[in-house]
């Protein structure tokens, strides 16, 4: 791999790169930037976390005059973004002398055009902000010379096309024009094509892999277990700073409440939060004053914090692209990262969707048992006990002497360590305790009231299955088809999952009835 220097930079960018810490350019950085440097049209697609700011950075600083006046702006899809694309570019022009603006919404539009005013060259925004700007008349766009698409899939997502076609077209036909996405999807290549010249293509991404750096395992849970199933592993993982994905604001704001009832340090991220208010969540979680973030995905659009050790999909993605970009938030810059998903009776369809998506099966891991959870965290105790430097040692003291007379030694800490070590039971729900059906041992065996009516057959029926709840074929057992109703059999690990999975999904789209089967009589197994 080239050396930045090998790259032709100039002095005061390569002086900032090296205090950086910068040596070896990433894969997009060492594509793109000579073909930017010679003022070609990019289109550029690699994933969140690849070093894509730098890569179209660099060849913006270089290209850059000494005119006071707009010549780059930097489209981004949040206000978050915005703000970290615009100090990294800082960083990145320590030594150039050049002036970069940050303009989006949510707030004061009067001091981003006193900024404006002073001559800043480097415009970064968000779509709406910007459009305004060039509305007002604040943003003068004659010195333009480059306009860059960042995230470009996350900006027409949500629903910015407009926006940026207005803002395109009040940009100078000579200009240089590069696009940036996770993604190549038809929308973004009909808008590339349309304003961009004879643009090249740099990928580097093999289809849509997910780091190796990130490992990724999936736990089957019931809806009503989910908070007691994120508590065990909070407290079995070493979770330094962690995201924690929901699909509603709603569903953020009841798991923060949940998780800070427990002890944890969560807060949440969703569209509700005026500026300041998320301003203040980010600057905490950067900080590490908060560990949990908890978040939907239009609010955690933009997030760039390179210490997040843990991705947590509370809520499984609908759209397989969004677990992509959901989980390259960890194992950033080479480092290792955890992914987490829950996956409920009625998400199996969707991790299969995913693991589709990412060519590649994501294991299954099973919770911390209960047991193993409470030796964790006597270990991890007996640590804080021997770390205690407790000033007020002599009010314990004589607290702990009242505790005795009182009581035994063995009955005061083992209430105490009751107290403070309990974990919930994960008691599978009654209705999914299905006794003996008949099947082998240790299979749940299932009537389904349709047949050969339907054109049902054993393998149409292991496909299906497998599909919908997403569970091995292993774990599917005999199968026996009759004119109007079948049986099959599910090993009893999963069977609650099946059972929950097809009484909501039906098969092929179309309702059934699903029940535990009774012990078969012997009419039934010669009715062939």
């Amino acid at each position: 791999m080239k050396t930045f220097q090998e790259l032709g930079l100039s002095r005061p960018i390569q002086q900032a790169l090296d205090e950086l810490g910068f040596s070896e350019p990433t894969p997009i950085q060492q594509k793109s930037i000579p073909v930017l440097k010679d003022g070609h049209d990019v289109i550029g697609q690699a994933q969140t976390g690849t070093g894509k700011t730098a890569a179209f950075g660099i060849p913006v600083a270089e290209n850059m005059t000494p005119i006071k006046r707009p010549q780059s702006i930097i489209l981004t899809p949040t206000r978050e973004l915005a703000i970290q694309v615009a100090n990294e570019l800082k960083k990145i022009t320590k030594y150039k002398n050049i002036k970069i603006a940050a303009i989006y919404g949510g707030q004061p539009i009067f001091p981003q055009i006193n900024e404006l005013k002073q001559g800043a060259q480097v415009i970064v925004g968000t779509p709406g902000r910007i459009l305004d700007h060039l509305q007002r008349k604040t943003l003068k766009t004659e010195e333009i010379k480059t306009v860059i698409l960042d995230e470009a899939d996350e900006m027409l997502d949500m629903g910015f096309i407009q926006d940026i076609e207005a803002i395109l077209n009040q940009m100078p036909k000579e200009r240089q024009t590069m696009l940036f996405s996770a993604t190549l999807q038809k929308d973004i290549k009909q808008l590339a094509y349309r304003y961009m010249h004879k643009p090249v293509i740099i990928s580097v991404t093999k289809g849509n892999e997910t780091a190796a750096t990130i490992e990724q395992v999936f736990y089957r849970t019931f809806e009503q277990h989910k908070l007691e199933a994120i508590s065990r592993i909070i407290d079995s993982e070493n979770i330094e700073v962690a995201i924690i994905f929901c699909k509603t604001k709603k569903g953020v704001s009841t798991l923060v409440d949940a998780l800070n009832s427990k002890g944890y340090r969560a807060e949440g991220l969703h569209g509700d939060l005026t500026q300041p208010q998320r301003l203040n969540v980010m600057n905490g979680f950067r900080k590490k004053r908060i560990n949990l973030l908890v978040a939907t995905d239009i609010a955690a659009r933009g997030i760039d914090v390179a210490h997040v050790t843990h991705v947590i999909n509370y809520d499984i993605p609908e759209d397989p692209e969004q677990y992509v970009h959901r989980i390259g938030r960890t194992g950033r810059a080479g480092k290792s990262g955890m992914a987490f998903t829950f996956v409920t009776p009625q998400d199996g369809k969707f991790l299969h969707a995913i693991e589709e998506k990412i060519n590649s099966k994501i294991p299954e891991a099973k919770l911390p048992d209960g047991n193993e959870l409470i030796m964790r965290k006597f270990n991890r105790l007996k640590e804080e006990i021997a770390n205690s430097g407790n000033s007020n040692q002599e009010v314990f003291q004589s607290l702990s002497e009242q505790l005795l007379t009182s009581y035994s030694p063995k009955e005061a800490i083992s209430s105490l360590l009751a107290m403070l070590l309990s974990v919930n039971t994960l008691q599978i729900p009654e209705e999914y305790q299905f006794g003996e059906t008949g099947g082998e041992k240790g299979m749940v065996r299932f009537f389904l009231n349709v047949g050969r009516n339907v054109d049902l057959h054993p393998k149409k029926l292991v496909d299906e299955i497998s599909t919908l709840a997403s569970i091995s074929k292993r774990d599917i057992g005999r199968i026996d088809i009759f004119e109007r109703f079948s049986f099959f059999e599910i090993s009893l690990s999963v069977a609650p999952y099946v059972y929950e999975c097809l009484k909501q999904e039906g098969l092929n789209g179309s309702r059934i009835h699903l029940e535990p089967a009774k012990p078969p009589q012997r009419s039934l197994q010669t009715a062939r």
